[in-house]
C-alpha cells in the first residue's frame, strides 16, 4: 500500500454515504484530511476481525469481500452505486477485503466524521429553535466557528448537543463588565459579537495593566472554573456585543471532564523518553528554577495565551504544575486552541508521593 498525496476534493466526497449529509464547510474540512490511496492487485485492505476505526470507500478498481464461511465472496466495483457506501462497515470486520486489481480508495476517520456530522446536526437544531429569522445566519456562524475548536474532538456527541442547548445569550453594552477580578467563577463565556478588553489590577504597584483584547470567536473564563480559584482578571466590553455563557456546573460536567485527559507519571515518562511528547511546566519562574522535570519547556500559566505562538503544534505536550490545578487550566486552554495537550495526573506532588 503506498502513500498518495492527492487530496480527495469536497465535490467528490459528496458522492459517498453519509458524507453527502455534511455541510459544504465540513466537507472542505474533511477534504483537507482525506487523500487518494492505492492498493495493488492481491493486497489486503483489512482482515476479518480487524477493529480499526476507519471507513473505507472505493474510488476505482474492484475489492473482494470474503467472509471465509463458504459463502461466495462479494465484489464491490468503484464508481457504482454499491461503492458509495463504506466497505464492511462493522467493528470488528466481518470480512477480509482484498484487491482483485489495482484499487484507488480513501479512508475516513470515524471519530472525525462523527464529529463533523454532529456539528452540522447541532447547528441545524439550534437554528430551528430560533424564532427571529434575521438572526439565524449569525447563530449558525458562531456555532460553526466554536465547533471548529479541537476541544470538541474530546467531547461525546451527546455533550455537544447539550452544551448548545444550555448556553444562554447575554447582550453587553460598551464598557459593561463581564468578569470582575476577585469574584468567584460562575460562567464560561464565548464572545459571539463585539470586542472585549482583558485587564488585571496589580495591588503592589497600584495600577491596572492590559493583558489582551478579545475578538468575536474568543472564549474566556475557564481558568477560575477549572482551578476553583477566584477570577484573576477583569473582562469588559470595548464595543456593544453579545456573549454566550455556560454555567459552572454545566461547564464542569459537559466540557471540562471529557477534555482533561491525564497521564500517570510512568506513562508520561515513557512518552517523554521516546520523544513522543514534551514536558511543559506552567508554574512561576521561581518554582521552575527551584525544581523542574529535566528538559521541560517553561511558560507560566498567566503568560500562556501570549506565548502559545512559540509552541509547535505538531508536538504532544504533557503539562504539569505542583498539584495539577494550574496545569488543568493550561491543558484546557491548549486543547481549545488546537494543541495536543495532556495533564500530568496529580502534578509534581504525585510523583513525590509515588516515589
Amino acid at each position: 500500500m503506498s502513500e498518495a498525496k492527492t487530496r480527495v476534493e469536497a465535490q467528490y466526497l459528496r458522492n459517498y454515504i453519509p458524507l453527502s449529509e455534511l455541510t459544504q464547510d465540513n466537507l472542505q474540512e474533511l477534504s483537507r484530511r482525506t487523500f487518494v490511496e492505492r492498493l495493488a492487485a492481491g493486497e489486503v485492505l483489512f482482515n476479518k476481525g480487524d477493529a480499526d476505526n476507519f471507513s473505507y470507500y472505493i474510488l476505482g478498481g474492484e475489492i473482494e469481500l470474503n467472509t471465509d464461511d463458504d459463502s461466495k465472496a462479494r465484489v464491490v466495483v468503484g464508481a457504482t452505486p454499491a461503492s458509495r457506501f463504506p466497505l464492511d462497515h462493522h467493528r470488528p470486520r466481518h470480512a477480509t477485503a482484498k484487491a482483485r486489481n489495482q484499487v484507488f480508495y480513501f479512508r475516513v476517520d470515524n471519530d472525525h466524521l462523527d464529529l463533523l456530522l454532529t456539528w452540522g446536526q447541532n447547528a441545524d437544531y439550534r437554528v430551528n429553535e430560533i424564532e427571529e429569522a434575521e438572526d439565524t445566519t449569525d447563530e449558525a456562524d458562531w456555532m460553526t466557528h466554536m465547533l471548529r475548536s479541537h476541544i470538541f474532538h474530546r467531547i461525546p456527541a451527546s455533550n455537544i448537543q447539550q452544551i448548545f442547548m444550555k448556553m444562554s445569550e447575554l447582550p453587553v453594552k460598551a464598557g459593561g463588565v463581564i468578569i470582575k477580578q476577585g469574584d468567584e467563577g460562575d460562567f464560561y463565556y464565548y464572545l459571539k459579537r463585539g470586542r472585549a478588553l482583558v485587564t488585571r489590577y496589580l495591588a503592589k504597584a497600584n495600577k491596572t495593566i492590559k493583558l489582551a483584547e478579545l475578538e468575536a470567536g474568543s472564549s474566556f473564563g475557564e481558568e477560575a472554573l477549572i482551578s476553583e480559584n477566584k477570577r484573576n482578571a477583569n473582562v469588559s466590553m470595548l464595543t456593544d456585543g453579545v456573549v454566550m455563557r455556560l454555567s459552572k456546573e454545566d461547564f464542569t460536567g459537559l466540557l471540562k471532564e471529557p477534555v482533561l485527559e491525564s497521564y500517570s507519571y510512568e506513562t508520561a515518562r515513557r512518552e517523554i523518553d521516546t520523544g513522543e511528547a514534551v514536558w511543559l511546566d506552567v508554574r512561576l519562574e521561581s518554582e521552575h528554577k527551584n525544581a523542574a522535570l529535566p528538559g521541560s519547556l517553561h511558560i507560566p500559566l498567566f503568560m500562556l495565551r501570549m506565548k502559545m505562538a512559540e509552541l509547535d503544534r505538531d508536538k504532544k505536550y504533557i503539562v504539569y504544575c505542583d498539584t495539577g490545578r494550574r496545569s488543568s487550566s493550561a491543558v484546557f486552554l491548549l486543547t481549545e486552541r488546537d494543541f495536543n495537550a495532556y495533564l500530568l495526573k496529580g502534578g509534581l506532588m504525585a510523583i513525590k508521593q509515588s516515589a
